[in-house]
């Protein structure tokens, strides 16, 4: 298997990079598997005091590998997302590119993060005939109601701005000097609290997502399972991977 999550420390932060620009870092097995095993090693790192998440490419994430439909198990997107939200020290996303679906959830359980100018973001799942069901466990407690109801539904394309005024993300920059800077701020900030503070204070932001999270997230991964099953989502997928529309777009 090939390396699509790099891993490094250095000056006592972790820094994790989605490397799989060829299919847009989308959430495949290896991607999953890597990135899991990666929070594994800063967990227990102690020269690791905070984490950046970030990417190379145009995209940072593009949510779910459709090709890979069928292979992967629902349950390990949770899996993922709880292992952000519960690791003991705080995780700083730096996106510059491109979040779709899927992408959200990772989004949402992070601490604290910047977008830069070239972010767009879209919930797309009501267009292939599935819906953002797992990942609204991190996501629906970023966002203000009616921002949920709109994104979840239209599918439509918003930039770091919105995606800051709606909370999901903490800072929108208007270039990519900017979005460093912010980064290296808030790494600074955190290198001057104790592992122990930061593990606790962590804990208080966190507290209310992970109780809804465990009360839900059976339901919804059954959900998801359901709905990428039908028949209605094969067809959804199908016009997506052949960049065709699918049957129920009308003009």
């Amino acid at each position: 298997m090939s390396d699509v999550v790099r891993y490094a420390v250095d000056a006592g932060i972790a820094t994790i990079t989605f490397d799989s620009p060829a299919n847009r870092n989308a959430i495949s097995v290896a991607l999953v598997e890597q990135l899991s095993d990666c929070l594994v090693d800063v967990r227990d790192d102690d020269a690791a005091r905070a984490v950046v998440l970030t990417h190379t490419g145009g995209t940072f994430c593009a949510g779910a590998d459709l090709s890979e439909a069928g292979r992967s198990r629902p349950d390990v997107m949770i899996d993922l997302m709880r292992s952000i939200l519960e690791l003991p020290k705080p995780v700083i996303g730096r996106i510059d590119g491109h979040v779709r679906a899927g992408g959200f959830g990772v989004v949402g359980a992070c601490d604290l993060v910047a977008a830069g100018p070239k972010s767009t973001f879209a919930l797309t799942e009501a267009r292939i005939g599935v819906a953002p069901a797992m990942i609204s466990l991190t996501v629906l407690p970023r966002l203000t109601s009616r921002a949920a109801s709109r994104y979840f539904l239209t599918g439509e394309k918003f930039d770091a701005a919105t995606a800051q005024d709606i909370g999901l993300i903490t800072a929108a920059v208007t270039d990519s000097a900017a979005l460093d800077d912010i980064v290296a701020g808030w790494c600074a900030d955190l290198r001057k609290g104790s592992p122990q503070g930061l593990a606790a204070s962590k804990a208080l932001t966190t507290a209310s997502t992970l109780r809804d999270f465990d009360r839900d997230a059976e339901r919804l991964v059954e959900q998801s399972a359901t709905l990428f099953a039908s028949d209605e989502a094969r067809e959804g997928m199908t016009a997506f991977l052949t960049k065709q529309p699918p049957p129920w777009v009308t003009s």
